[in-house]
């Protein structure tokens, strides 16, 4: 934050009028606090194992809803940083954020995106609408740009519930690039080295109107069709009890599915894959 003065009162930036972004209020005042501000001299790569990269995220409308999953991975180089990392987050009570790229700028960049929508709402006393969040969250990534072009992308996949939108088609989703391209999705969409086998698997499971345990399934596989091909991507961890993180948002909000459920629902698809090591069939 801008901080206090010497009399340990709001400094006067709290009472200087502007707009309703918090991104905006700490790029004129603290823009050193930004996670997209450059920390590398131009023309620096970093290379591939430097930092954590996370991978693999997905999302995909139901019935009553959307739903968002990410696998637990993240690695540097061909190494295995971390076993169970979060890379799905609420954004709000009806807006749900996942991450691939680089684990310790997303992590910061989901943090200062909570507090984005927390500040607009307190400021303009009304949500803002699912395709502003959009919007916010693409001009967050291009303030990224020049530490994407450096090996430090992060390409965050949004899902949110639009109570605006006509009945049935309320579970929306947000794709981005790099550069901060918008481009929302219909029915499904993975991000990550392991998307595209995600991607092919919700291909031929995916259809309209699914309940909310056939497209957990439906996600389940698909992380681990995704896990199967691409070693960036981690599959359900039964030794260890690490599944996916798989969470819903509906007309009653956002809801991270318990590990129970995620668990009991994971042992089931490993069980029907021993017949079918390659993946269930598409249904008639």
């Amino acid at each position: 934050m801008p901080g206090h003065d010497t009399a340990g009162l709001p400094s006067e930036a709290f009472f200087t009028p502007g707009a309703s972004s918090f991104t905006e209020f700490l790029a004129a005042h603290r823009p050193g606090l930004l996670p997209t501000e450059p920390t590398l001299p131009a023309g620096v790569r970093t290379p591939p194992d430097t930092f954590p990269h996370g991978t693999t995220v997905l999302a995909l409308t139901y019935g009553d809803g959307v739903l968002i999953a990410g696998d637990r991975r993240a690695t540097m180089g061909n190494l295995i940083a971390q076993r169970d990392l979060e890379k799905v987050h609420p954004a709000d009570d009806h807006t749900a954020v996942a991450f691939a790229g680089t684990v310790g700028l997303a992590v910061d960049m989901v943090r200062l995106y909570q507090v984005e929508l927390t500040h607009f709402e307190k400021i303009e006393g009304t949500p803002m609408t699912l395709a502003g969040k959009a919007t916010r969250l693409a001009a967050m990534i291009r303030q990224n740009l020049a530490q994407a072009m450096q090996g430090l992308a992060v390409v965050p996949l949004l899902a949110g519930y639009d109570l605006t939108a006509p009945v049935g088609r309320r579970g929306r989703i947000f794709g981005f690039d790099p550069a901060g391209g918008l481009y929302e999705k219909d029915d499904f969409y993975a991000e990550g080295s392991g998307s595209p086998y995600a991607r092919g698997a919700l291909k031929k499971l995916y259809r309209p109107g699914l309940t909310r345990r056939e497209a957990v399934l439906a996600a389940l596989q698909a992380l681990y069709d995704a896990a199967d091909d691409d070693s960036a991507t981690g599959g359900p961890d039964l030794n260890r009890r690490i599944f996916p993180v798989v969470s819903v948002i509906t007309e009653d909000g956002f809801e991270r599915l318990a590990q129970t459920e995620t668990e009991e629902l994971s042992r089931e698809m490993i069980l029907r894959r021993g017949d079918r090591p390659d993946g269930l069939h598409a249904a008639p």
